[in-house]
């Protein structure tokens, strides 16, 4: 048995891909606590896991809620600023604390969530293994992958190659601080300089191979797991079944940070007016007291039981979160997709680039605009067709089993897992 500490921001998204992983692990007879700040707490033991809190004096109880409710207010460059600086200020709390805690649990493993690297270094200090889990998009960059942040699309042309590594140029230097503090923590704990922030053994994300783009670059233990979401690693949620009709449902979710911004719920409302099909809309946890009403008879609800929901619905519209772009895919439901900052906009392009969707682009939203992309989506076959395939291309990826296997060989040998 191994005792392993998981690591991740205390955000819906990146919670629900790292507590069902940590699940497998327990049923697998691993003890697993989580470390983060309190507001994960209630999250992490609903999921049956152990929690340690982390920095509870610079971030107290309802610190998350009002950070997100912030982002919620912004979108493009000035949200992903806003998000740089958050995941800074996170990694600056575990830093400081994490060692201590870590070590005084007698942790043997970390699974480290890539937006948060620093986990990575008290693994070194602590000379124990570490595993990478990518639930966004992977950072790993390649000159003819498109910016995460884009909804450019793979093209392999020499134009393309050069635009794309501009842009790379271009935003790097927004990483220099977060990579100066890891550096200067690895001085001051007399470790070698950073090779990659990643781990050496494993790397695993829960894209299906069939959701990204062409890689040459990727270490041979970078491996595409599949989606690890599952109901037992949620909190019920109450919903009102007898509302729905027999007509298409066509379901709606901004996620859980971006949905402060009325006026795309406004605009999906609008759109969906004509349309002979049934809205649900979820607010992603904002408040229905005061929201304003929107046109048509939509189902409006703070919070949804979203895996129920999409076995049921005939189209997403969706912000193009990676969790809900897979768990919509995993039941072969096609999107459109309306990304408003960070990965989203990758995910989005990765959407239309499988045929499983199309894209309305947040600056050029409108009722009209966004009605004709929900009408094509939901009558022209090739995009359900098309999201039935990446359904089955999920289902034989092995998911959290299979990211379960390579994490427990990783353990056992301390080297690299390669794909076979």
């Amino acid at each position: 048995m191994t005792h392993f500490g998981l690591l991740c921001p205390a955000e819906t998204g990146h919670l629900n891909t790292m507590l069902p992983l940590g699940q497998e692990m327990q049923r697998r007879g691993h003890r697993v606590t989580f470390f983060g700040i309190v507001d994960a707490k209630v999250k992490v033991l609903a999921a049956g896991l152990e929690f340690r809190s982390i920095g509870e004096t610079e971030f107290p109880m309802g610190s998350s809620e009002i950070l997100f409710t912030e982002l919620g207010k912004l979108s493009g460059l000035a949200a992903l600023k806003y998000t740089l600086d958050w995941i800074e200020s996170s990694a600056k709390i575990f830093l400081k604390y994490g060692p201590d805690a870590l070590k005084e649990a007698g942790i043997e493993a970390i699974l480290v969530d890539q937006i948060s690297p620093e986990g990575g270094i008290v693994a070194d200090l602590l000379d124990i293994p570490f595993v990478t889990i990518c639930s966004a998009l992977p950072f790993n960059q390649e000159p003819t992958i498109p910016p995460l942040f884009t909804t450019w699309t793979y093209n392999p042309v020499w134009w393309a190659v050069i635009r794309n590594q501009i842009v790379h140029l271009l935003v790097n230097p927004f990483m220099i601080s977060m990579k100066k503090l890891r550096s200067n923590y690895r001085k001051s704990w007399n470790l070698p300089p950073e090779i990659s922030s990643d781990s050496q053994l494993a790397i695993l994300t829960q894209q299906p191979a069939e959701f990204e783009y062409p890689r040459a670059n990727l270490p041979e233990y970078f491996h595409f797991t599949g989606p690890y979401h599952n109901r037992t690693s949620r909190k019920p949620v109450d919903f009102p079944w007898d509302k729905l009709t027999d007509k298409p449902l066509i379901y709606a979710s901004m996620g859980t940070l971006q949905n402060q911004l009325t006026d795309v719920f406004q605009a999906i409302a609008a759109a969906c007016v004509d349309l002979d099909a049934q809205l649900v809309i979820s607010l992603g946890g904002a408040s229905l007291e005061g929201f304003p009403a929107l046109p048509g008879n939509p189902i409006v609800v703070s919070y949804a039981p979203q895996l129920a929901l999409l076995e049921r619905a005939s189209v997403a519209i969706t912000h193009a979160g990676m969790n809900t772009a897979l768990e919509c895919l995993t039941y072969g439901v096609p999107m459109v997709a309306i990304p408003i900052t960070n990965d989203q906009p990758g995910v989005a392009a990765r959407i239309a680039w499988i045929g499983a969707g199309e894209i309305v682009e947040l600056n050029k939203l409108t009722a009209a605009k966004l009605e004709a992309a929900t009408k094509l989506v939901l009558t022209q076959a090739s995009y359900r067709e098309n999201a039935l395939r990446l359904k089955r291309s999920i289902a034989e990826s092995g998911g959290v089993s299979r990211a379960a296997d390579i994490i427990e060989l990783a353990m056992s040998t301390r080297q690299p897992v390669n794909r076979a």
